[in-house]
């Protein structure tokens, strides 16, 4: 094997593949990522796996010798990523799998492992296919995945649910303690072939790849789903992101939601932002509580942390609020966390009591439904 390329386009895609190359890897081969050149198309592909996610992309380069082989990919990336940005060359030696990298002011040899016991990337051949829009995929995404749980004791609800439905396609996440989910405009009919029904639940840890992706290149191209009963694809360009789906049944989540409130108060989303930032200072040396007084007499909002040992904090804050005077206490994290993925001017908060599910919504922006639940306090 033997290739140029730009230090630039190596550093980006190896950096791309080696986010699904495990840190404790169960086969010494899966600590590699898998590097084949191309003659016939002048590319050279990097896939990383860890037998759950993989990550596969590739990009141009002059070819003038086709080979495969593994690379230790840690060592691989600390090496390129510090190499002069120019063009280097990339030389398999023929009688030992080790591959020599030269740059202008020097040389390294990596020896690597032979290609034939890597893994290959799961396929999905009897199962269905969908075309999603890359800017509807991004925008769900934000809106939910960052209420999807990190405990890998609770499984499903580590995953972001897709549901197809009515022309739309709907994302979900819960941790248990709060649920995004976000639908996309009903007007944007492409963001789902309508005959195609999508009810999957992806890992998290897939979707936040499959973000970072989106965000780097930041295309219009429409997106490749293909999944079956067990695994799930996503074809971009020249990326391609493969993981198992999470299995079991995704809680009813909608039946959580409640269809009516005694209480609205709607206000400037930044300044309840900015107030909340300052605040949590002092909630974070506690235990993260904030507590919001209601005044409805004075159309007000009071956010209030009592941090004993530390000392106290209060913000007000103007609001339009409708039904009854009422104070309720929310970790102020979940809170920001919602607050920041809304993209409007004002956002609204409907309640009924200090124990029921408190709605937060953005106004005017995506339909996106943040539900928290609120944390008792003493009176």
């Amino acid at each position: 094997m033997k290739f140029v390329c730009s230090q630039s386009d190596l550093n980006t895609h190896l950096s791309l593949a080696s986010r699904a190359v495990p840190s404790r890897p169960t086969k010494p081969v899966l600590g590699n990522v898998l590097l084949i050149a191309d003659q016939d198309s002048q590319r050279v592909m990097l896939t990383g796996f860890d037998e759950s996610l993989g990550i596969q992309t590739s990009f141009l380069a002059q070819v003038e010798q086709a080979g495969r082989l593994t690379l230790p990919a840690k060592l691989l990336s600390d090496i390129v990523s510090r190499l002069p940005s120019e063009d280097l060359v990339l030389e398999e030696a023929e009688d030992e799998i080790v591959m020599t990298l030269t740059c202008s002011s020097g040389h390294y040899q990596v020896r690597g492992m032979g290609a034939e016991d890597y893994p290959n990337l799961p396929e999905v051949e009897a199962g269905q296919t969908a075309q999603l829009s890359a800017e509807i995929l991004l925008e769900g995404l934000r809106g939910a995945l960052f209420a999807a749980s990190t405990d890998e004791t609770k499984q499903v609800l580590t995953g972001v649910h897709l549901l197809s439905e009515a022309a739309a396609l709907e994302f979900a996440a819960t941790d248990g303690h709060r649920l995004a989910v976000v639908q996309t405009p009903e007007q944007q009919t492409d963001a789902a072939d309508s005959e195609t029904a999508i009810e999957v639940t992806v890992p998290g840890k897939a979707l936040r790849e499959l973000e970072r992706i989106l965000q780097m290149q930041q295309s219009s191209e429409a997106i490749a789903l293909k999944f079956d009963p067990a695994q799930v694809i996503f074809e971009l360009g020249q990326q391609r992101i493969t993981t198992r789906l999470l299995e079991g049944q995704y809680p009813n989540y909608q039946q959580l939601i409640p269809r009516q409130f005694s209480r609205q108060i709607t206000l400037d989303r930044k300044l309840f932002v900015s107030a909340l930032e300052r605040i949590a200072v002092l909630a974070d040396q506690k235990n993260n509580i904030v507590k919001l007084s209601l005044d409805t007499e004075q159309q007000a909002i009071a956010l209030t942390v009592e941090a004993q040992e530390v000392g106290s904090g209060r913000e007000n804050l103007a609001a339009q609020i409708t039904g009854e005077s009422l104070d309720v206490a929310f970790n102020v994290r979940y809170l920001l966390d919602g607050l920041k993925v809304f993209n409007t001017s004002e956002v609204q908060l409907q309640c009924n009591s200090a124990t029921s599910p408190v709605v937060l919504s953005p106004l005017g922006g995506s339909k996106m439904t943040y539900l928290v639940m609120p944390v008792q306090i003493r009176s």
